[in-house]
């Protein structure tokens, strides 16, 4: 694979390029966050990996530019930030996987292999829809009716685990696990008060309820009828 890492750390960059390169990989460095973008959306890469914490323009920003211009090429997000909110920013801004530093290249380089076999997005991905609800991944827009819908990161996740799901009922586990990051019940009302407040956005003001509560299960979200 064509690799290109964005690592401001010498002996970081030094030492995931030489692994890289040793398991057959053509790895392209930079050391900037702004060079990183412009090398991203001129050459054709197989795989970004990309430290959160960059000079000239951050990591975040970088992967939320490369997603909003159409890039479809799997992100590897490298940081120092393990908490769960950072996380869960790094995955909502478009990363496809995460890893936290100080790390072991043998995970690196298991991570990295499954990025290789995941299939690349069609085109049709890159839009979700439930009836007269459209949700862009690439631009993060929501629309139903044809009206915006402005939601929070958090909301927009939940909306993306329904709609990747539509028709199947999602767990509160799932949706702990998946939105949140929680592989462990906190014990609050968080799942059901985000969905409270989704409904509120994208059902209320529209005669039909896309998002149905399945009682003692989960949620689920269907075509309008």
């Amino acid at each position: 694979m064509r690799i290109l890492l964005v690592e401001d750390d010498r002996q970081t960059a030094a030492y995931v390029a030489k692994g890289l390169t040793e398991d057959g990989h053509v790895v392209d460095v930079l050391d900037d966050g702004r060079d990183g973008l412009v090398h991203a959306t001129s050459e054709p890469y197989d795989l970004i990996i990309v430290d959160r914490m960059l000079p000239g323009v951050d990591g975040l920003t970088m992967v939320k530019t490369l997603r909003a211009t159409g890039s479809k090429a799997p992100i590897l997000m490298l940081t120092s930030l393990g908490g769960v909110d950072d996380r869960v920013d790094g995955l909502e801004a478009g990363a496809d996987d995460y890893v936290v530093k100080p790390f072991a290249f043998s995970e690196l380089q298991a991570r990295v292999n499954a990025l290789a076999r995941r299939p690349p997005m069609r085109s049709e991905e890159a839009v979700l829809r439930a009836g007269d609800l459209e949700m862009d991944l690439i631009s993060r827009n929501v629309r139903r009716a044809g009206q915006a819908i402005d939601l929070q990161p958090r909301e927009f996740r939940l909306l993306e685990v329904l709609l990747r799901n539509k028709g199947r009922i999602v767990t509160r586990t799932m949706l702990l696990e998946r939105v949140w990051d929680f592989h462990f019940d906190p014990k609050t009302s968080v799942v059901e008060t985000h969905i409270s407040r989704l409904r509120a956005k994208v059902d209320k003001p529209f005669e039909t309820e896309l998002i149905q509560t399945v009682r003692g299960t989960g949620y689920t979200i269907n075509e309008a009828r």
